[in-house]
């Protein structure tokens, strides 16, 4: 019987070698699957405690203050720990922290077996949303009042422990067994887990009620029922306000919801087109939900919803629609309908399974793909929650095109089936622009479409007709195939030929060759393009060099395509007739066969890419980037359409012959040019617009700042005005005591201005986060911002819209500069030279109206609800100076708007947030 000594230390920092030290140690026994002994101590660092580490830990300098170094406890410690498996919340980092710790007083070093939760957590929660401990908890409900203390920390592992045994338990025979043969090749010691599992499972008569594709369990298809009530739709306000209230009893009647209630059902009844912009605060998922259910219902119509993107698609399914659904009494068929490749392939599955060098990536993702089947009811491999190289075997598990219905289990064709039946679809944007393409249209008996975030079915259209290579893609891809020396797939195929005999020598060496002469014209056009980049070569500060392809001219860019397709070919000969045997394929030889086609398949796709851009269209705009520094590896071509109407409109004009169409978002005008958005849709110009404003009370909370006194940025160096803004950033900060936003429109002004507050020390004691700074994506460095109240978050272009901080967490926005694009940036560019040629003003149709579109997004970053309060504040001094200024400030909402000086500015935010702690 094992004893699991589940550890957990709080620390000065994450360096021993660098003098940082333990604050705090905490160990939970676990015995039998019980908690049996706990210990936890202080331990003096010898040193002050750093002001972020306080901020995330809540341990002070009064807690340690009685506390005894490391040395008076080293030895009971390093004696509680002997004979244990050794289990923390990342292994990485508490084991070599606290052997450090025993080297340095002169202990030996701790020995035994080891359990990682985070792995662990990883293989049995594939679905979770963040492996961290305090969201682990949150999601299965383990009590964690006071996360980043060791105590609590250490008690929240040992509960993870425990519950992460007894789902192992509950898992099929079949996927324990797979998952043991597998777990041998994980970093830390969980195969000891599996196997008690195995054995203990082995012994019980088996009650399983799962379904299988050969030896793979899945789950039970989940059977939807309609209701059989009659709704009908709450055309008085009094209606409304009592079904609101029969799902929030302390709901208010908000008269712009109710009015886009009403203009969405009228529209769905009579078949015609709407445009509604309705801004944060009016409850417009609600506002649109609402009348689409219960038309639908009534009427025994389909409805579809496209949004953007899926987190919205899957919020809208699993929370929003069940909301309406209480709220009605009712229960609707749905269905979520997404491209193909977001679903897994089961026949991928076992042909990956069956290989037998799986590095660690392919191991620890094949262990949570067979985990997860026995629970997905849609086979979405979105679900699952990979990290680091886990994304490239997730990629060769997605069904393709070419990927046939080879299962009753084959989950794509099961959405279609469940779409076919539904009363409510929810997909996404791409998917409705991808349907054009389809021999049988998905969505052909809809009769109403809702867009949510209309405007960014531009942005769709724009990646639907995008191409970009990547030079460092394609030579992974090569790498991948490898020649036959290079012991990659190429040569596995050569060595399992050795003794099948299924393919012809002849067919090998034409391959060998074909595949050589590819790389080597790939390569040296490439190196021909990077000599042409630097024929260009401009002096800039920023990160990238860019050189339009239009410019250049390559006749070696033909000879690419030419040996790519001679490679397809002979690639392709080598499928026929390595399966075209009558004795059956190994299940490795099938596995092989399964990774040349799929890596032929990729070729096949790129060579797609390069014929795209090797020969742009007229209504396309293609561009190199490099690394200043001139990194061949850097190297990207991307080409985009100058415009996106023609392509929304091939797949709109046949639905609006059809179904009711409302296009929503909260950004769909701007001042003097209402039309902006609506052309680009290609939304003719009699469809009627409705502009619905939430309550002048909902924001309340909210001021605007235009600081007087900064330079003009117009006439002084760049230097000098991220000097200015630093200075301005730190004193706001510091009178808000962080929760900060900071937008930028440059990259490279970002990074200067980050480091120049870095070297200066003023915001020492807060937590700074900058996009390209900081590593991780966008939503790991908000989420890390939201936990620490002392920070800081420096962001450029994504972080403009789509990010939601409601609350206390964010007390102000600072406007960097007013978000223009770069006069510079290609798309822009050749945007502006289309309506120069036309003779408009581009200025006034192009640059100006993104960037107040972008202004009014930014300050939608900082009032998420009517409880909020913040500080909006414009460090460009344009917004006074220039004429277009005042569109900016007629964008926002009716808010109380202060020119100020930077000093005045900083004693009102002092005064106005003094006052709000003094309120809580």
């Amino acid at each position: 019987m094992k004893t699991y000594a589940v550890v957990d230390i709080e620390t000065t920092g994450h360096s021993s070698k660098n003098g940082d030290r333990m604050l705090q140690f905490a160990v939970v026994f676990v015995r039998d699957w019980q908690i049996v002994q706990r210990y936890s101590t202080f331990i003096h660092p010898e040193r002050a405690i750093p002001h972020f580490i306080q901020d995330l830990t809540g341990i002070t300098d009064v807690d340690i203050a009685d506390a005894q170094p490391f040395e008076a406890h080293a030895q009971k410690i390093y004696d509680l720990l002997q004979d244990c498996v050794f289990v923390a919340h990342n292994t990485d980092f508490d084991l070599p922290f606290l052997q450090a710790e025993l080297k340095r007083v002169g202990l030996p070093l701790w020995r035994g077996q080891k359990i990682d939760t985070v792995e662990l957590a990883k293989v049995l929660y594939p679905t979770a949303l963040s492996y961290k401990l305090g969201d682990l908890a949150q999601e299965l409900r383990i009590p964690l009042s006071q996360a980043h203390r060791a105590d609590e920390d250490a008690e929240a592992t040992a509960e993870l422990l425990i519950a992460s045994f007894n789902k192992l338990q509950t898992l099929p025979l079949n996927t324990i067994e797979q998952m043991h043969k597998l777990s041998f090749q994980l970093k830390t010691n969980i195969a000891s887990l599996f196997f008690e599992v195995l054995a203990w499972k082995r012994q019980r008569i088996s009650t399983e009620a799962q379904r299988y594709y050969h030896e793979l369990a899945l789950s039970q298809p989940v059977m939807q029922h309609t209701s059989t009530k009659e709704v009908s739709y709450p055309h008085t306000d009094d209606d409304k306000i009592q079904l609101m209230q029969s799902r929030w009893p302390h709901f208010e009647k908000r008269q712009a919801q109710f009015e886009m209630m009403d203009t969405i059902y009228a529209t769905l009844t009579t078949k015609r087109e709407v445009v509604i912009e309705a801004s944060t605060g009016i409850g417009k998922t609600v506002g649109y939900l609402l009348p689409a259910v219960t038309y639908a219902l009534q009427h025994h119509k389909k409805i579809a919803i496209s949004v953007y993107t899926s987190h919205l698609l899957d919020q809208l399914y699993t929370e929003e629609l069940p909301k309406v659904e209480q709220m009605l009494g009712v229960t609707i068929q749905k269905a979520v309908l997404k491209g193909k490749r977001h679903y897994i392939d089961l026949k991928k599955v076992r042909h990956q399974l069956a290989y037998p060098k799986l590095n660690y990536d392919e191991t620890l993702t094949l262990m949570q793909v067979l985990n997860w089947l026995t629970t997905t009811t849609t086979g979405d491999v979105n679900e699952i929650n990979v990290t680091g190289g886990g994304h490239l075997v997730i990629e060769k598990l997605r069904k393709d095109q070419e990927s046939k219905r080879t299962t009753p289990f084959d989950y794509y064709h099961y959405a279609i089936a469940q779409s076919e039946q539904a009363q409510i679809i929810v997909t996404n944007h791409a998917m409705v622009l991808a349907d054009a393409e389809r021999e049988r249209g998905l969505f052909s008996q809809v009769d109403g479409f809702i867009f949510d975030e209309a405007h960014q079915m531009v942005q769709s259209a724009m990646q639907q007709e995008a191409c970009m290579l990547i030079y460092s893609d394609w030579k992974y891809y090569f790498g991948q195939i490898g020649t036959i020396e290079d012991e990659r797939l190429f040569s596995a195929i050569v060595q399992v030929n050795e003794t099948t005999h299924r393919v012809s020598q002849h067919t090998i060496t034409q391959a060998t060759r074909a595949f050589e002469r590819m790389v080597t014209s790939f390569d040296q056009t490439l190196q021909q393009l990077m000599l042409i980049v630097k024929a260009h070569w401009q002096s800039t500060t920023e990160d990238k060099q860019l050189v339009f392809l239009d410019e250049i001219t390559l006749p070696t860019m033909q000879n690419v395509a030419q040996n790519m397709q001679h490679f397809i070919d002979q690639a392709r000969d080598i499928s026929s007739q390595f399966s075209n045997e009558i004795v059956q394929l190994t299940e490795y030889e099938q596995h092989l066969l399964s990774e040349w086609r799929y890596a032929v398949q990729i070729i096949e796709d790129l060579l797609l890419q390069w014929d795209a851009i090797s020969h742009p269209q007229k209504q396309q705009t293609t561009w190199l980037e490099v690394d200043r520094r001139g990194l061949l590896n850097s190297l990207r071509i991307i080409q985009k359409p100058i415009e996106t109407a023609h392509t929304i409109n091939h797949v709109i004009a046949p639905l609006r012959q059809q179904a009711a169409l409302i296009w929503t978002s909260g950004t769909m005008t701007v001042p003097q040019n209402k039309t902006f958005i609506t052309e680009q849709l290609g939304i003719d110009d009699d469809v009627a617009l409705h502009q619905l404003q939430a309550p002048s009370s909902y924001y309340n909370g909210a001021q605007t700042f235009i600081v007087s006194d900064m330079p003009d940025i117009q006439k002084v160096s760049q230097q000098t005005y991220i000097e200015h803004v630093a200075h301005a950033i730190t004193l706001t900060v510091r009178a808000t005591k962080g929760r900060c936003f900071v937008l930028f429109t440059s990259q490279d002004m970002l990074k200067k201005t980050v480091e120049l507050i870095d070297e200066s020390g003023l915001l020492q004691d807060y937590m700074l986060f900058a996009q390209g700074v900081t590593s991780g994506s966008r939503m790991r460095i908000l989420q890390s911002f939201q936990k620490f109240s002392h920070a800081v978050l420096f962001g450029t272009n994504s972080f403009w819209e789509g990010v939601d901080v409601p609350g206390d967490a964010l007390a102000s926005v600072i406007v960097v500069r007013l978000p223009f694009s770069t006069p510079n940036a290609p798309l822009f560019k050749a945007r502006s030279a289309k309506l120069t040629a036309a003779g408009s003003n581009a200025f006034q149709q192009l640059a100006l109206p993104e960037a107040i579109l972008r202004f009014k997004q930014g300050f939608g970053r900082l009032i998420r609800s009517s409880h909020d309060k913040g500080a909006f504040i414009v460090l460009d001094r344009r917004i006074e100076t220039k004429s277009y200024g005042a569109s900016f400030i007629k964008a926002l909402p009716e808010i109380k708007v202060y020119k100020v000086s930077l000093t005045d500015m900083v004693l009102q935010l002092e005064n106005w947030y003094n006052k709000k702690d003094e309120e809580n």
